[in-house]
């Protein structure tokens, strides 16, 4: 649908956090599709769990970077990283530049990978003893 897109003027940037998945992904490709003129986005930085992410976070190291060719029909997929991208609970995407325009839009993000069930762990409460208690281990005396 055409009509429904993502539009950012920014500097020419756009960030898309896709939100907590409900599980853990393993990650591995994305496709962008845009228009095909300057409003396309050029790159492409990835960055895994941080939620809450922000334009200033974009500043840091991002997990994988991709330089992005124009694809108005969502043909070109992006292969990621598998090693690096193998346990993502949490996406952000930041489109720093795109091929001229002074907006970038973006009508899909379509991420291909594998689902598998988030292992939560839950505050365990243990209670250890460093030796034993002697009121709590009664024996009956035996006399000879």
């Amino acid at each position: 649908n055409r009509g429904r897109f993502g539009e950012n003027g920014d500097e020419n940037a756009a960030s898309a956090s896709l939100g907590r998945f409900t599980g853990n992904v393993k990650l591995k490709g994305v496709i962008v599709m845009g228009e095909d003129d300057g409003t396309h986005p050029a790159e492409m930085r990835l960055f895994k769990n941080i939620p809450h992410m922000s334009f200033d976070d974009a500043a840091r190291e991002p997990d994988q970077t991709f330089s992005l060719n124009r694809d108005p029909a969502g043909e070109l997929e992006y292969p990621t990283k598998i090693a690096r991208f193998s346990n993502v609970c949490h996406l952000s995407i930041h489109f720093p530049k795109n091929f001229g325009a002074e907006t970038t839009k973006i009508f899909y993000i379509g991420l291909k990978g594998e689902w598998t069930e988030a292992h939560r762990h839950e505050v365990t409460i243990c209670n250890y003893e460093a030796s034993a208690n002697p009121a709590d281990h009664k024996l009956e005396q035996i006399t000879p």
